[in-house]
C-alpha cells in the first residue's frame, strides 16, 4: 500500500506563494509583513510568526487546518 507523503506546512505555504503569481514583494507589501522576513522564510533561511501566518493566509484567501495525523502516518 502506498502512502502519500504530505508536505510539511512551510513549503505548502511557499507553494501557495508561489501558484499566487503575485511577487513576493507584492504580498509583504500588501499585508504588511516585512519583506526581508518574508524573503528569509521565503527561502528556508527562518521561520514565520503566527501573526504573519495568519496576514498570509488572509491575504491568500487559504484555509490553514490544524490537527493530529493518525498513528499510522505519524513520522514518515
Amino acid at each position: 500500500m502506498s502512502t502519500k507523503k504530505r508536505k510539511p506546512m512551510t513549503e505548502q505555504l511557499r507553494q501557495a506563494i508561489d501558484d499566487s503569481g503575485i511577487s513576493r514583494y507584492e504580498i509583504a507589501r500588501q499585508t504588511g509583513i516585512d519583506e526581508s522576513a518574508l524573503a528569509k522564510f521565503y527561502n528556508g533561511h527562518r521561520g514565520i510568526s503566527a501573526k504573519a501566518l495568519n496576514k498570509l493566509g488572509d491575504f491568500l484567501d487559504l484555509r490553514i487546518v490544524l490537527g493530529r495525523l493518525p498513528e499510522s502516518t505519524k513520522g514518515e
